[in-house]
């Protein structure tokens, strides 16, 4: 969760600094509060195991998180009466896509390399399922 947090918080200030809208804290949280709303729905539903894994550590955690992120995020934007213009939408769907998918990818790709390499070094395990004796 805190990975998705900082992601959110990277976008807005991004964001904020490209439009030369200045870093404050008011104007960062101004910015980052639809987002960070769509985040935390997210991981409420994925908190009540709606949706299977609940560590939110797996790629489908984070298409799940990545889309309630973007979607409540515009509405959100929209209600509060700030922009939603087409571009922006596309910028939040490819920024926090990647990065909030690619860090769960890089993961489950780091947990295989491990797991591959451990059972490369100690051999295969011949363990044999004898039943519940």
């Amino acid at each position: 969760m805190t990975a998705d947090l900082a992601i959110v918080l990277a976008f807005a200030g991004i964001g904020r600094a490209a439009h030369d809208h200045g870093l404050t804290i008011v104007g960062l949280a101004s910015t980052a509060w639809p987002f960070l709303a769509g985040l935390g729905v997210g991981w409420l539903v994925l908190a009540t195991g709606r949706l299977g894994r609940r560590d939110g550590m797996s790629v489908s955690s984070g298409l799940a998180v990545w889309v309630s992120t973007v979607v409540l995020g515009m509405v959100f934007r929209v209600i509060s009466g700030q922009g939603t213009a087409v571009a922006f939408i596309f910028v939040a769907l490819g920024f926090l896509g990647l990065t909030m998918i690619g860090w769960r990818a890089l993961v489950s790709v780091l947990r295989q390399w491990q797991v591959s390499r451990r059972t490369s070094l100690t051999g295969p395990t011949s363990e044999v399922d004898s039943g519940p004796w």
